[in-house]
């Protein structure tokens, strides 16, 4: 099992130094999120930062940008980091992408088998200089001319992970991705009933195996030096699991459990504009089936203990920030035991 860490540079010009610590802890990966920021930048300041950390998207949504445009940035940043980009792409929820991207929505899971599909086409025509010509319901390709094509490269077969939820994205990335984002709102019974037989349904389509795939995970945890420290840390995950249960989206986490009320409930205290209430409604026993609860030195041993066999790379949910004193025993802690 891997250790990845997540970074949220403010300073663009922060991001190689902060690439550079987490490769000096001796982490695995580095990952972006499309947020506040664009999450392709930092990754060309850590790519000319470091030299053995994976660096990837997680994620950058895939709809808003031609397969063509994604497909430029992916190509480039897989040969200045020299095969260690990872393209991790999702779908976003419909909302988003028609009112915050103006931009076109329709069934996400064959949109975005589409889109992979596309990518690959493109790719393809660069590196073997074959005719593009992909043929799809949402996309099609067919013009690229030598003036346009960027020359072939070592590193073109870039992996591809998606995020999501429901079965359909699962069954897609078995099938034909490398690897997949488990979203942190979810449970050890989730993934094992949900996620992991979806993702071996989708492998078995195309004689792959589970293992295939990797599964990777910023999960939600509660920690702290002390019993007071844990206790403020719960109320702000409770928030941050109350802020996931409301929406539609993850519904089917909420039914596996019986827990289908609960987001009928956190739906209304949204419209009521009752933020400040919502995280007492998860109780300490959903606290614990979402998030991993321990002390600074327990936190990376029981991540550890969970998560072994089910996922292949784990990080937490909040952002490595070198220079935050509090949590410095944290990342030692795991780069001690993801070694």
């Amino acid at each position: 099992m891997q250790f990845d860490v997540t970074i949220f540079p403010k300073d663009l010009n922060s991001a190689g130094d902060v690439a550079r610590a987490v490769e000096a802890y001796g982490f695995s990966g580095l990952w972006t999120a499309e947020t506040s920021h664009n999450p392709f930048l930092p990754l060309t300041h850590a790519a000319f930062a470091t030299r053995r950390i994976s660096l990837g998207t997680g994620i950058a949504v895939a709809f808003p940008r031609s397969p063509m445009v994604m497909a430029n940035t992916a190509w480039d940043l897989a040969e200045q980091s020299q095969g260690r980009f990872i393209l991790g792409l999702g779908t976003q929820v419909k909302a988003h992408i028609t009112k915050r991207f103006s931009s076109e929505w329709s069934a996400p899971v064959p949109r975005l088998r589409e889109y992979i599909e596309s990518l690959r086409a493109i790719w393809n025509a660069w590196q073997n200089g074959v005719p593009l010509r992909y043929m799809g319901e949402s996309y099609r390709f067919t013009l690229m001319t030598p003036f346009f094509s960027p020359d072939p490269m070592p590193y073109s077969e870039i992996p591809i992970y998606i995020a999501g939820v429901n079965d359909g994205l699962c069954r897609l990335a078995g099938e034909m991705c490398q690897g997949f984002h488990v979203h942190p709102f979810h449970t050890v019974r989730y993934l094992k009933e949900l996620i992991i037989p979806n993702i071996e349904a989708g492998a078995s389509k195309t004689g792959r195996q589970r293992h295939d795939v990797k599964l990777t995970c910023a999960i939600f945890v509660v920690t702290g030096k002390n019993a007071e420290e844990l206790q403020n840390n719960s109320v702000m995950v409770k928030s941050q699991i109350a802020f996931y249960a409301s929406t539609p989206s993850y519904a089917s986490v909420l039914a596996m459990h019986g827990w289908g009320d609960l987001g009928e409930r956190l739906g209304k205290m949204i419209r009521e504009n009752r933020w400040g209430e919502m995280w007492q409604e998860i109780s300490d026993e959903m606290l614990h089936e979402i998030a991993v609860v321990g002390t600074t030195e327990e936190l990376a041993h029981k991540v550890k203990e969970r998560y072994s066999g089910l996922l292949d790379r784990v990080g937490y949910y909040f952002p490595f920030i070198p220079g935050e004193t509090d949590k410095q025993e944290l990342w030692k802690q795991a780069a001690k035991i993801f070694q």
